[in-house]
């Protein structure tokens, strides 16, 4: 799988973190209209973010006064309200929470859309209401660029791990709350009740997420409640016995006690000979963990790889 010139750019937490917790506040202004909006589909996956070459976008959400979609450009850097016959923005640079979610509703309603929305942040601690968040954010253009190009990268790894599973398995979509672009295959047996306790999100929402056996995978490039390192990760729920345990690819990655899942340094991939491969390692190796030890029905839920121009086999 040849990479794109612009594959894999440099990212860290001492020279992006700021702009990278910047943009998960902002990405939960305009993640709380879809949910304010759309019918609840399951695992919470109508209020999800798409990844487009330009940022994250809503799905299309239909209103009482018509269709629209909200953009987070990342590359002009601004948001985008999208209704089909025009577009209005609002630049990111220099906002404050409150600013942007004050300036988001406005265009909303100049667009003749009265939407209520939960006007609190979820997934981060504390909690402070977006009307009240008035501190200065710090918004740099080129490190949100950046930050795209390695959604991108990571998105065309994802994409192309997805197309080996035939049973139930997410889009590859990108989640607001916690800050991620994840993709989640699933055993097709119900899971555990989960125990809930995620801060500042109903334990009914995080039960019916994890109502159902499942692997996961995802990008996490660092939020504002937790800056971090940007990694990737993997997880099992529930995780079987011995999985922390299990032997998984390349040689950087390993098992984080804190996290409870297994994570690689996204710099560890970018720094391999071949980044694509090295990723494609770890996700494979970590749901086979997960699923070998989990007992799935492998031979029913998977396929080789997807191709161009190849229907599966029947």
């Amino acid at each position: 799988m040849a990479a794109p010139p612009q594959a894999w750019p440099h990212l860290t937490l001492a020279g992006d973190g700021s702009t990278i917790a910047t943009l998960h506040l902002f990405s939960q202004v305009i993640g709380k209209v879809p949910t304010a909006v759309l019918p609840w589909r399951n695992h919470g996956w109508h209020l999800a973010l798409h990844l487009t070459p330009r940022g994250l976008r809503t799905e299309p959400i239909h209103a009482a006064a018509g269709t629209f979609e909200l953009l987070l450009d990342l590359v002009d850097g601004e948001v985008v309200l999208d209704l089909g016959h025009s577009l209005s923005s609002l630049p990111l640079a220099g906002l404050s929470v409150a600013e942007l979610h004050q300036g988001v509703g406005d265009m909303l309603v100049r667009a003749g859309q009265e939407i209520r929305v939960h006007s609190v942040p979820n997934e981060i601690e504390p909690a402070v209401p977006f009307a009240e968040d008035r501190a200065p954010r710090s918004y740099e253009p080129d490190s949100g660029r950046r930050l795209l190009g390695a959604l991108l990268s990571a998105d065309r790894v994802f994409r192309l791990f997805r197309s080996g599973f035939l049973g139930k398995v997410s889009p590859v979509h990108f989640f607001w709350g916690s800050f991620d672009l994840a993709v989640t295959r699933f055993s097709g047996r119900p899971a555990p009740r989960h125990p809930g306790g995620i801060p500042h999100l109903p334990d009914a929402v995080t039960r019916e997420a994890y109502s159902h056996e499942e692997s996961s995978a995802g990008f996490w490039p660092g939020s504002a409640g937790t800056p971090s390192q940007p990694l990737f990760y993997s997880y099992a729920y529930p995780a079987p016995p011995r999985f922390a345990a299990a032997p998984v690819e390349p040689e950087a990655a390993r098992y984080d006690e804190n996290f409870a899942e297994f994570i690689l340094d996204y710099e560890a991939v970018r720094a391999a000979e071949r980044p694509e491969e090295a990723l494609l390692a770890f996700l494979e190796s970590t749901y086979g963990a997960a699923a070998e030890l989990g007992q799935w029905d492998r031979a029913a839920l998977e396929c080789v790889r997807g191709r161009p121009h190849v229907p599966r086999p029947v």
